[in-house]
């Protein structure tokens, strides 16, 4: 059956692989957007942990694996977000699951981005809620939703900030909107607009200068933080509530204490050296100067084809995953190129002569990508 199912997998390019990653290659494919995961203070900070605390704290945190470094990290993303308490989770899969299993069940109805992240996805299948999925970022859609949505228990609204594989924003002022209007819960996953987004790298709540509450806001410490982990924050009853419910943090062990001593110092960084968003940022619009984000795709189509150009492209020395169904529907397999504050000019101006080089735009009919005179990706 495996090998029967593998086969059928390969004919079709999808077949998925480990592909290791090694040092002298162009990295465009990593979430690491200010390069905090090789920053001095976060590796300082791990290796004190480790000192003090090992390698494991050995217990859930309702056990015996809250340390002083938890609480003083939930205590920082809690001021970071502007929130009154958060709550930390082994990782950003999880923390989507378990927050969105434990907020509805049976009777109760979830409204969700069509591309919304699968952990999204899947947090709403495990809770037994009714799923309605809206086109993506379709405001008019999800409102009419909405409206007949009376005879249900709770109502959630769910979506990602910054869409992983596309690189576009909600339309956060319109959602925050018609939850108000129509009484629902508002949560929102910034795992790719933490750090990024926003006068102080807040996320997408402050890049459209949203400051209502009540909002869950979902995040993880894996990408622009440079460490691992998820986190949510909102009210204090709303912790209070997940700690008691949510089975994703009651029935696992702690995040291990040198990755929590180096959240915590990466909290520090992005307070502290804020001209690593500007890099971050330079290199962007640099690249594509109508990028919204800091995650660009370049659309392909066929599956097969994106994996030989990733291929190709590896063979040159840039390291950019093909990104296939089910991650993104099917006919729209991509290159998914994202840019750091690590990149150099140099870097940049290497990998779009060579993505000009090797990929195709079917919109186009030609050459699919363009350097305009600026070096800007089009």
């Amino acid at each position: 059956m495996f090998k029967q199912e593998l086969q059928k997998l390969e004919e079709q390019g999808l077949l998925r692989s480990l592909r290791e990653v090694k040092p002298g290659v162009i990295n465009l494919c990593s979430n690491n957007y200010l390069g905090l995961a090789e920053h001095p203070a976060l590796k300082e900070a791990a290796m004190d942990a480790i000192k003090k605390y090992g390698t494991s704290v050995s217990a859930s945190r309702l056990i015996s694996g809250t340390t002083t470094l938890h609480k003083k990290l939930e205590e920082k993303l809690a001021e970071f977000k502007a929130a009154e308490a958060a709550l930390v989770f082994n990782s950003g899969y999880t923390a989507n699951v378990g927050i969105i299993s434990a907020l509805v069940g049976r009777g109760d109805i979830i409204f969700s981005d069509k591309l919304n992240h699968a952990s999204i996805v899947d947090g709403c299948l495990l809770s037994g809620a009714e799923l309605k999925r809206y086109p993506h970022c379709d405001t008019s859609v999800l409102e009419n939703s909405l409206k007949g949505s009376d005879p249900y228990g709770k109502k959630l609204i769910v979506t990602d900030t910054v869409f992983s594989m596309d690189g576009d924003i909600a339309p956060l002022p319109e959602i925050v909107a018609l939850a108000k209007k129509y009484d629902c819960m508002l949560m929102v996953d910034e795992a790719h607009a933490t750090g990024v987004l926003g006068k102080n790298g807040k996320g997408a709540l402050e890049h459209f200068n949203i400051k209502e509450k009540d909002i869950i806001q979902m995040g993880t410490l894996s990408k622009a933080l440079g460490s691992f982990g998820g986190y949510v924050v909102g009210s204090k009853e709303l912790i209070d509530y997940l700690i008691n419910k949510s089975r994703a943090f009651i029935y696992t062990t702690a995040l291990p204490a040198p990755v929590v001593a180096a959240s915590i110092a990466a909290l520090d960084v992005i307070k502290s050296e804020p001209g690593l968003r500007k890099q971050l940022w330079d290199n962007v619009r640099f690249f594509d100067k109508e990028a919204r984000t800091q995650i660009i795709p370049i659309l392909i189509g066929d599956s097969k084809r994106a994996v030989d150009i990733s291929k190709q492209l590896l063979d040159e020395g840039i390291f950019i995953q093909a990104i296939r169904p089910p991650t993104v529907p099917k006919g729209q397999a991509r290159l998914r190129v994202t840019i750091t504050a690590t990149h150099t000019r140099k870097d940049l101006e290497y990998a779009l002569e060579k993505i000009k080089k090797y990929c195709v735009c079917p919109r186009l009919g030609k050459r699919a990508v363009r350097v305009a005179s600026s070096g800007g990706l089009l």
